[in-house]
């Protein structure tokens, strides 16, 4: 599931966006089957999608599925109750044909599409439903979805109500209670409830999983794994969407997803024609790639600011003086607001904008970026760096300047710190450098240390030992309640310091307040004025200092048809079921 919720209300976005996605329309077969409709333009069946990705999927389980390989490939072959359509940002019927929520708002009672088959031809029903967040929902499975579950304190409850009726209720409103359905694939109760009762579901539908032992709900299933090389995925036939015309979805026969090493590898793979589609790639790649288009018979597209934000951050932790005296020592500079603020004040957003993304980013001073048109606070100030306003912060902090221009603090100490950042991300390492350039004007002396990417998030979430770090976080959606466990103090992704037990300050408590009262408001408008309170929050107490977005850039193959880029994950893989190859 993805970490961002939507509800009807989006249909103020909608209208500025041609929806392609699939209509609520049901279609009923001659075996009862209820299919959905899809609005999309007639495709061609047959043929074979080939996407190029840098690593192997970690895991086929949707259940554990963090990465995001593993996520591209899970998409494909399972669904959900209830989908986010990805281009008009609104919810949409899936597996669910329909629904009622209580007057309330802590109930909602899904009917699920009667007829429908999983990919090994076994049927669907409201058992499959309850058996599915019972896995999701337990604590010694660890699911990363099952915190989006828990409401008001407690796990949502699941109850059968009939063979195609489950009811879910919650202890408190949810205000984007539709978006929770999103990503939670249902599973097969018949091929995983033994190996649940015994104690072995974190082992199962590992990547090496047999076809035979592994049934899904999506467009496709799975066909072949060939380590360190594809994984090949075949139309499943008993898929429950068709077209207008009454033809069964999906059009391709198969998709094949390449491993490849890098980027630039995917690059060239791309320019070749041995794969059709590419995402997630750098600006420069895409400016290489632009001069070719017609040549090469591809096209790209750039979207424009996606939801990810990349910011700065120092270590705010309660570290340990005897473990880490060295950073305990910083932090009391990091602690001074002030300190914060004239680290923000220096920093060029926009050399950033034009020397990491060559002009294709925005720059940031909040977590909610352009792309998120129906949450962004538009009153958050965007002050242009300035060095001389950082200096008079910093002295007025208590910090002052040797004859040499070396920053010292009111000890005499000089101030000096390293960055982390990940080496896997070249963006984020040159992020780094700007802002060590930056800094080193107002006499701060910086160091970089670029870590693979598991020993970095080791570093921030288990050790503490750090000092500040580079790093961005993208959600699937834009609903606030997707990012719960970034700005609650006790969240797992509040990065500065993760895990409270208790708010560390006054402002930490106020946002825990204002996130948590806008989970439950029900009223858009509302809801809004709450979330533009922790946005300002944000802004003004800088635990994160917010620096850019990057646009979402995209390309295809000429021959790829109903392909429609969005802006949020998957960005051109969303309507895989209806894309054809021409």
């Amino acid at each position: 599931m993805q970490r961002v919720r939507f509800w009807n209300y989006f249909a103020v976005l909608a209208a500025a966006i041609i929806c392609i996605g699939s209509a609520a329309i049901a279609a009923q077969s001659d075996a009862g089957e209820e299919r959905m409709v899809a609005e999309s333009a007639s495709g061609r069946a047959g043929g074979r999608l080939v996407i190029a990705m840098r690593s192997e999927p970690k895991t086929l389980n949707p259940v554990l599925a963090q990465d995001a390989p593993s996520r591209d490939v899970i998409r494909c072959l399972t669904a959900d109750l209830i989908h986010i359509n990805r281009a008009s940002q609104e919810t949409e019927p899936a597996l669910a044909k329909s629904w009622t929520e209580s007057r309330d708002g802590r109930q909602y009672t899904l009917r699920l599409r009667r007829g429908l088959r999983f990919s090994d031809g076994q049927p669907l029903d409201a058992d499959d439903v309850v058996f599915s967040f019972q896995v999701y929902l337990d604590e010694k499975i660890d699911s990363p979805q099952r915190d989006l579950l828990v409401v008001g304190g407690k796990p949502i409850s699941v109850a059968k109500v009939d063979q195609y009726t489950v009811r879910f209720e919650m202890a408190q409103p949810y205000a984007a209670a539709e978006r929770l359905f999103d990503g939670i694939a249902i599973l097969p109760r018949h091929l995983l409830e033994s190996v649940y009762r015994k104690g072995g579901f974190s082992d199962a539908w590992n990547i090496s999983v047999a076809p035979s032992e592994f049934a899904g709900l999506g467009p496709f299933r799975l066909k072949e794994y060939v380590p360190g090389q594809r994984i090949v995925l075949e139309r499943n036939p008993y898929y429950w969407k068709q077209d207008q015309s009454g033809r069964r979805l999906p059009y391709l026969d198969q998709v094949v997803f390449l491993f490849v090493a890098s980027e630039d590898a995917q690059v060239i793979r791309f320019q070749a024609g041995d794969a059709d589609i590419l995402t997630r790639f750098s600006a420069e790649n895409f400016a290489v790639l632009e001069k070719q288009q017609e040549a090469k018979h591809y096209h790209l597209d750039d979207l424009g600011a996606g939801l990810e934000y990349n910011f700065f951050f120092f270590n705010l932790n309660s570290v340990d003086s005897k473990a880490l005296p060295e950073i305990a020592r910083k932090q009391a500079w990091f602690q001074d607001k002030r300190f914060r603020q004239a680290v923000s004040d220096a920093i060029d957003r926009d050399s950033i904008v034009r020397l990491v993304y060559n002009g294709r980013a925005t720059s940031l001073w909040t977590q909610v970026t352009p792309g998120n048109r129906l949450w962004i606070d538009p009153g958050i100030p965007h002050p242009a760096m300035s060095v001389t306003h950082a200096r008079e912060l910093l002295q007025s902090a208590g910090f002052s300047w040797k004859s040499d221009g070396a920053l010292v603090d009111s000890h005499g100490s000089p101030v000096e710190f390293s960055i982390l950042t990940s080496s896997s991300n070249a963006q984020r390492v040159k992020i780094a450098t700007l802002i060590q350039d930056d800094l080193s004007k107002l006499g701060i002396n910086v160091q970089i240390a670029s870590l693979e990417f598991h020993t970095m998030v080791d570093r921030l979430l288990t050790t503490h030992d750090y000092e500040a770090a580079v790093m961005g976080l993208v959600s699937g959606d834009a609903d606030p309640t997707s990012e719960m466990n970034v700005w609650m103090s006790s969240g797992d992704t509040h990065l500065w310091h993760p895990n409270q037990t208790q708010p560390a300050t006054p402002w930490e408590a106020e946002m825990d307040r204002l996130m948590q009262q806008q989970l439950i408001t029900l009223d858009y408008a509302k809801r809004k004025r709450l979330y533009d309170r922790v946005q300002e929050t944000v802004a003004d107490e800088l635990p994160v200092i917010c620096l850019v977005s990057p646009n979402i850039l995209v390309g295809a193959s000429d021959r790829v048809g109903n392909f429609h880029p969005a802006i949020l994950d998957p960005y051109t893989l969303w309507n895989i079921d209806q894309l054809y190859i021409q």
